[in-house]
């Protein structure tokens, strides 16, 4: 019995489900601001040169699939991601690296959601992603069901933790044989001009999305593209200058505690969608950060436009500007320049003497290095 009561604590067990409702006058305000500063922050971008909209467009895209892989535990290289949507852009970038089939198929999916976002959402689009994400047909080191529904072929889909023996569920998704049917009926809605407004249709398509978990892994991910796809839909732009990846990345706790109440409530999903907005509004305060090392690196170049730079220098530069990974030490310089290490301090020595680079004042067991501000 207490069993059967736990089975039907889940949102799409209710008699009305998927008829999601929340108050609007709890959210009207929230999504007032959001929209301003979406606006704000376009006509911002509108107003900087094409090459430093590129950069940024760069800068957000790379941060977008980085971190939307993260929340699930999975860390790309940001150089492989950044080189990876720079050939798919046709973008000339220095430092270009090669990308892992992985790497590429996470671009692929979030790439096809944001400059395709004008698109219909199909299942065969849907099944490209997946197969994206998964070249291999492995989850890990686990061979799984790729480009099509879940089969639940080892039981129930859930999302639990704790240690074996001690495990909590906090969420047991659709039994698989509802899915194809649970997935015509978002799709259909997703595809439907209604008069809902695309932000709050963003979050109610995120939410409802990962309750069906339609596949066996990479629901989260997938969600995080089809937001993508409609915040791209609210600002009528294909070019993407804030993160909403990145902003649950930063607030991931929230983010899951918030998902498991909404998923065990009833169907009036307001502080969800007060949650969303909120973590929006975020998203999109931060893009000063992004816009900041943007310019930082145009005003870097434009004042040592002059400046007797060689090839490595200029590689090593725009890396450091760009984020570079860790710290810069003269080995790494030689590596990533393809050098001797008697090169490579020749040219950090050199930039140091014109005032580009300096030694870090943290030190450690190694000099590493890092730009004048």
């Amino acid at each position: 019995m207490q069993i059967m009561q736990r089975m039907k604590a889940f949102i799409y067990q209710q008699v009305n489900w998927p008829n999601f409702t929340w108050k609007n006058d709890e959210i009207v305000s929230l999504l007032s601001e959001a929209r301003n500063l979406q606006g704000r922050l376009m006509g911002k971008m509108e107003s900087l040169g094409f090459d430093l909209k590129n950069d940024a467009l760069l800068e957000t895209l790379t941060l977008d699939v980085v971190k939307s892989s993260e929340i699930e535990g999975e860390y790309l290289n940001p150089d492989q991601v950044r080189s990876s949507i720079a050939r798919r852009l046709g973008m000339e970038i220095a430092g270009s690296v090669e990308s892992d089939r992985n790497v590429d198929g996470v671009v692929e999916m979030m790439l096809d959601a944001t400059q395709n976002c004008f698109n219909p959402l199909t299942t065969d689009r849907l099944f490209d992603w997946h197969a994206a994400l998964f070249p291999t047909g492995r989850s890990g080191m686990y061979k799984i069901t790729v480009a099509d529904w879940r089969k639940d072929t080892t039981g129930p889909m859930q999302v639990v933790s704790g240690a074996m023996g001690k495990e909590k569920v906090h969420f047991q998704a659709p039994d698989s044989s509802l899915v194809e049917k649970e997935m015509m009926l978002f799709l259909n809605w997703f595809n439907k001009t209604s008069k809902i407004d695309l932000v709050l249709k963003a979050a109610v398509a995120h939410i409802w999305f990962v309750t069906i978990h339609p596949f066996e892994d990479g629901n989260g991910r997938i969600a995080r593209a089809l937001t993508d796809m409609l915040l791209a839909q609210s600002d009528r732009s294909n070019q993407r200058f804030y993160s909403m990846s990145a902003q649950i990345r930063t607030e991931r706790k929230a983010y899951y505690e918030i998902l498991e109440k909404t998923q065990k409530g009833n169907l009036d999903i307001t502080d969800w969608m007060i949650w969303f907005l909120k973590c929006l509004i975020n998203a999109l305060q931060s893009t000063d950060a992004v816009l900041g090392r943007v310019l930082f690196k145009a005003d870097f170049w434009s004042k040592h436009l002059k400046t007797s730079i060689n090839v490595r220098q200029k590689k090593l530069l725009n890396m450091l500007l760009d984020g570079f990974d860790g710290k810069l030490t003269s080995s790494k310089w030689a590596k990533i320049a393809k050098c001797s290490k008697d090169t490579a301090i020749r040219d950090i020595n050199d930039l140091i003497d014109k005032n580009i680079l300096q030694k870090d004042a943290a030190g450690g067991r190694s000099t590493n290095y890092e730009l004048v501000k």
